[in-house]
């Protein structure tokens, strides 16, 4: 027995050295499943005193809302099987509304939960209709919230008392509506209504009076207004808004009773995409999008000095003040996974309040991009990210993957993703093109690719192409290209009219066919797509955009990814697609996830996405 107990000791001793030899060898790069474990955390914020901490993460397999306890250690609330789409904090942090949807369907219910316990309490009980947009009021007993329950189609604004779950509408319009900004007197409350993704604007509600409500931002052409907050005498409004000369997001001050409107910062050539202001209403926090970086600045409201900042380099989002003084965020970067922290910035100190699992990978090991503009057909310079493999030298050829954004208003921006990192770190060099129609550029940029200029963005995506061969990075027999959703439109568009350029292309959650998109998405959708992508009625032109009616071009083997439920992508456009390509002789396969909507959320359906991915280029591009 000691003679067996000294054998197993030294076998348990080698396979401890062997894994430790193997961790620390610079060459061994983990499976694409342990890449896909490293977490992710989001969506911080914190109770009004600053005091209680809640934040989202998907470290049990979907995402799941948390509270951060006195010890630094989560403390999860929620334990949906689906995960949940979103929350809203109550001023005081003891509860939370959260929203919960199942299998990708959308048709978010609203669930009171206990901040303490996670005790859920329903609020929302109709399967058929979608809920969100969730705001507290001034306190913890009321809500306020978008929902198409009149009629399936329109959002209208409504208000919750939710001790006893009795609602009254505020607000009522055709299209969708949503609350914004509330005075901190409750008296007042914005709705914004956006007509499209490029055209929005602000009403202002009385809510003790019920009066007709106030138009706040009457304009000509296209513009965006998104609400900010209230001045602390409730007298003006801040926003951001792309009404101006150059067309770009910027702050301003909208004086409520007479409706003018002033920019309190001198003009800047960057777009601001996201902002918050203090519970007091005398400090803002503003996030620049610098090419694609997200750069965090803040100011004094009364004079818009700003103040100090932490120096981080990379993507900070969501930020949320508490009232002790501090600011709350989200930050990211191509080498590091999206963690919560918190800056004081009388005290100057940062805190980093979570810690993402890495999965036993060395952060060390992850790569930066370059940015890179590519002249397109007709001149335009086109911005990308271009990632390349550890000692990549000048010259080399290697397998690319093209990635193509969703949206199309969207950016490809350098968060931290991990399948890229998994790609670069097996040879792949993979570029990210923010082809024309993409946000983050300006107003102009923005709708440089609506309605009857659709094929100019396929365009750019060819010139991408081209470009990476051109610069002897790759050859199109090594060259792959996949996108999400819009992106999935963008891969097949690609793939017909380029059938040369590409060898391999992954279509997850895209249109095939844009008459048969657009009758069969979620009616609450159609008008917003419609105005991005031509209405119904010019059925002649949806025809010459869609792939299914090109189909005999493709040549490019293809891996078409979809969930059952999507309500945005009906999964009649992968089906479509497919069979069309098979009936040709061409080759194609599929991955439909019955549990699933727009897009893959469930980890193990996460996996067995991406490993089925890894092998189609592996297949086709590593030959």
């Amino acid at each position: 027995m000691r003679m067996l107990s000294l054998l197993l000791s030294i076998l348990c001793l080698t396979s401890i050295c062997g894994l430790r030899a193997e961790a620390a060898d610079s060459s061994y790069v983990p499976d694409i499943e342990t890449f896909l474990q490293i977490g992710s955390v989001g969506g911080a914020s914190a109770s009004r005193d600053g005091e209680r901490v809640f934040f989202t993460s998907n470290m049990s397999g979907v995402s799941q809302l948390y509270r951060l306890t006195p010890e630094g250690w989560p403390y999860q609330l929620t334990v949906y099987k689906d995960g949940i789409d979103f929350y809203a904090l109550a001023p005081d942090g003891r509860s939370a509304v959260v929203g919960a949807s199942i299998g990708g369907n959308e048709q978010s219910q609203l669930i009171w939960i206990d901040g303490e316990t996670g005790r859920p309490r329903q609020l929302t009980n109709a399967p058929e209709v979608q809920f969100g947009s969730v705001r507290f009021g001034n306190d913890e007993r009321t809500i306020y919230y978008r929902s198409n329950e009149a009629n399936g189609k329109d959002f209208y604004v409504y208000e919750m008392s939710v001790p006893d779950g009795k609602s009254r509408l505020v607000y009522q319009g055709e299209g969708h509506h949503s609350p914004g900004a509330l005075s901190h007197d409750g008296r007042w409350l914005v709705v914004e209504w956006y007509e499209s993704n490029e055209n929005s604007e602000l009403y202002l509600v009385d809510l003790t009076s019920g009066g007709t409500p106030k138009l706040l931002t009457k304009h000509k052409g296209r513009a965006i207004f998104t609400s900010a907050g209230f001045s602390p005498d409730d007298g003006k409004l801040f926003l951001l808004t792309n009404n101006n000369k150059e067309g770009l997001m910027r702050p301003a001050v909208l004086d409520v009773k007479s409706g003018k409107t002033s920019e309190p910062l001198p003009p800047s050539r960057w777009e601001i995409e996201d902002g918050a202001i203090s519970p007091d209403g005398r400090f803002a926090a503003l996030i620049y999008n610098e090419e694609g970086y997200g750069r965090l600045h803040l100011f004094d409201t009364d004079t818009f000095k700003e103040l100090p900042v932490p120096p981080l380099d990379g993507i900070v989002d969501g930020p949320s003040f508490t009232a002790n003084g501090s600011l709350l965020f989200g930050f990211s970067s191509p080498t590091q996974a999206p963690d919560s922290w918190r800056w004081d910035w009388n005290k100057q100190e940062l805190r980093k309040l979570t810690n993402t699992m890495y999965a036993g990978i060395d952060p060390k090991l992850f790569r930066d991009p370059s940015l890179v503009k590519i002249k397109s057909y007709d001149g335009l310079e086109v911005p990308a990210f271009i990632y390349l493999p550890p000692g990549y030298k000048q010259g080399d050829k290697i397998p690319f993957i093209m990635d193509m954004h969703g949206g199309p208003e969207s950016q490809f921006r350098p968060y931290f993703i991990r399948n890229f990192q998994y790609f670069i770190l097996n040879g792949y060099g993979i570029l990210a093109p923010n082809i024309r129609g993409s946000s983050g550029y300006g107003k102009e940029y923005l709708g440089l690719d609506n309605y009857k200029l659709r094929m100019n963005s396929v365009k750019d995506a060819g010139a991408c192409a081209r470009w990476l061969v051109e610069q002897g990075y790759t050859t199109h027999e090594m060259l792959g290209i996949r996108g999400g959703s819009y992106g999935g439109y963008m891969v097949l568009a690609s793939i017909t009219e380029f059938p040369d350029l590409f060898a391999a292309a992954v279509d997850e959650v895209g249109v095939a066919n844009f008459q048969t998109f657009l009758e069969n998405t979620a009616e609450y959708r159609r008008a917003l797509r419609e105005a991005e992508y031509g209405p119904l009625t010019d059925p002649e032109f949806l025809k010459s955009v869609s792939p299914i009616h090109k189909v005999d071009k493709i040549r490019t083997p293809l891996l078409v990814i979809h969930g059952e439920n999507d309500p945005r992508v009906p999964v009649g456009e992968a089906r479509q697609i497919a069979a069309a390509i098979s009936a040709r002789g061409g080759v194609v396969d599929t991955l439909i996830f019955p549990d699933e909507g727009h897009g893959l959320a469930k980890r193990p359906n996460v996996l067995v996405g991406y490993r089925r991915q890894v092998d189609f280029f592996n297949q086709h591009l590593k030959k």
